[in-house]
Parts: C-alpha cells; structure tokens; sequence
C-alpha cells in the first residue's frame, strides 16, 4: 500500500508558546524532515503571496532542518519545500501578524521512498481536501470539518496532521476522551510531533489530569530535544507546579534553541526576581520588552518589575 504524506494541517491555538513579533510584518518557522523524520539541512524553501500581489521569499533550512522567514506581509501563501534528490511538497498557510506562525513539518522523500509516493495529482487533491477543512475549522463549522477530515482519514490512514487536526476538534467541543485520543493518534504515527504533545499535555491538563500531562511532556522533552516549542511548555509546566529550578532548566534550554521566543525571556526574568539576581532580572525584562512582545499582561509586569528594580535617577 501507497504511503501518503500531506505537509500541511491547521495552525491550531492550542499552545501556551509565546514568541516574538514583527511589527506590521510576519513570520513564519518550520522544520524539513525526511521520511524517517531525519532533519533535511539546505533544503529551499519558498513561499508565494496568494492574495494577487506578487511577492516572493526564498530561504533555506539550517542543520537541524529549521527555517524562518520574517518580514512577511500578512495573508495566505504557498509554502514549497524541495532540495535535490528529494520529492517536493507544498502547503498553503495563512500568515498572520505579530506572534510567528509555525508552519506543520514538511516531509519530503528521498530516493526509493519517493518512488513509492503518490502522484502530484493525488498529492494535490489531498491538500486542497486539508484547505477545504481547515477553512471549515477557521469558519466555526466543527460539524462539517470533522466531516472533511473524516474522509480524508478513510482514503489516508496515516496522516498525522488529520488526527492532530480532530483532536483541536474535539477539544473544542470538551470531549477530552475523543481528544486525547486523536493526540495520541498522531503521536504514533509521528513519534516526534512536538506540536501534538503540547495539545495532548493541554487536553489532559485541562481535563483535570495533571500528572499525566507532566508525563507526556516530559516524554515530549526526550524525544524533541531540540524543540524549544516543547522545551517552553514543559517550563510553563513546571512552573505551574512550583518547581522553579526544574522550569528555570527547561527556560534556559528553550532559549537556546528559540531565541526568538520573547516569553521566555519574561520566565527566566521573573525567576530571576524571585531568586533576588536582580542583574539577571534586569537584563532578561528588558530584552523581553525589546521583542515587542504580544502578551499585555505580561507586558505590564516586566514594565512593573523593572520601575521596581532599576536605582531611581
């Protein structure tokens, strides 16, 4: 049986993840993989305005397979991520301001894998039926998107962006069993999804099951120890619990491997301020606020911390 690989799914707000914003412009970040999950470094990506205007970015991925483009107008694009030797694959995703949109894993194959892969035409169909849900989904119509989604689940099987998609679904609806199960769903067939976990951890979370949330993101830490995505949640975890050294570790690490993560600057300020480094403090409130940061509340404090803890001229 064909394998199918859809490089797309809804960007969904699930996620406690905070991060730096462009100002009027912007950004989007993502991962090239290849079929055994294995990071694609020099891979090109582009992305092409659909909204009738011609603009046109070009990049490439890192050694960990990761690109970011900034500077973006807001609107939706087509996202191709191709290199030499590889079988090609596209998405369209809507860009928005402020906050960076995280663009869904691309995969692309290489050598015999691609053989073995369904044809354009087919790849194209399954990724307009991925466009037709996730506007379902954007548009309040939960009924008809898990429809959509559904049919989609019946011709490929073993799509991880589907079931990750049902579970936003579900969670919307508070149907914490038929979420957590989608969650997983996608975890097993994609065993480093960070974007999964972090759903999953909220979901059980939410539902009152809090050890087991700490529990799967702990295993998410493990097995995506280069997301900082992940590397955050488990540090707001952490923190929510009062385990400040634990959250103060999984902080440091995120910023190391997200450095445009604004909120993580605002954490290890705050901890900072609680273990009396005033310095630290400082110097970690005032790069957050230099990120043009989106969250209000948060804004307001580290502006508050900081009239506390600069010498009054």
């Amino acid at each position: 049986m064909k394998r199918v690989f859809v490089a797309g799914s809804l960007l969904l707000a699930l996620s406690l993840l905070g991060a730096e914003a462009q100002a009027q412009t912007g950004t989007a970040r993502g991962k090239v993989l290849d079929e055994k999950g294995q990071a694609v470094p020099e891979a090109v990506v582009t992305m092409e305005f659909k909204g009738g205007v011609t603009r046109k970015y070009e990049t490439k991925t890192n050694k960990k397979g990761e690109f970011t483009q900034v500077g973006m107008q807001p609107g939706v694009y087509k996202i191709t991520a191709a290199k030499e030797g590889y079988q090609g694959t596209f998405l369209e995703l809507k860009i928005n301001l402020g906050e960076p949109t995280y663009v869904p894993d691309f995969k692309i194959l290489s050598g015999a894998a691609a053989k073995g892969a369904v044809s354009d035409k087919s790849q194209e169909e399954l990724s307009a039926a991925f466009k037709k849900a996730t506007e379902l989904v954007q548009a309040g119509q939960l009924d008809q998107a898990e429809a959509a989604y559904k049919e989609i689940v019946a011709k490929s099987p073993s799509v991880a962006e589907v079931h990750y998609n049902l579970g936003f679904i579900h969670a919307q609806r508070k149907d914490w069993a038929a979420a957590e199960a989608a969650f997983r769903k996608a975890i097993e067939l994609r065993p480093n999804y960070g974007d999964a976990y972090v759903a999953l951890a909220k979901v059980l979370q939410d539902s009152g099951k809090a050890d087991k949330a700490m529990e799967v993101l702990t295993q998410a830490a493990a097995a995506n120890q280069n997301d900082g995505k992940v590397q955050y949640n488990l540090g707001v975890f952490y923190l929510n619990q009062g385990k400040s050294e634990e959250a103060l570790a999984a902080f440091q690490k995120a910023g190391e491997l997200d450095p445009g993560n604004a909120e993580v600057h605002y954490h290890l300020g705050t901890l900072a301020v609680g273990q009396n480094k005033v310095t630290d403090a400082v110097a970690h409130l005032e790069k957050y606020l230099s990120m043009n940061p989106q969250n209000p509340q948060n804004v307001a404090t580290a502006q508050g911390l900081l009239q506390a803890l600069k010498p009054k001229k």
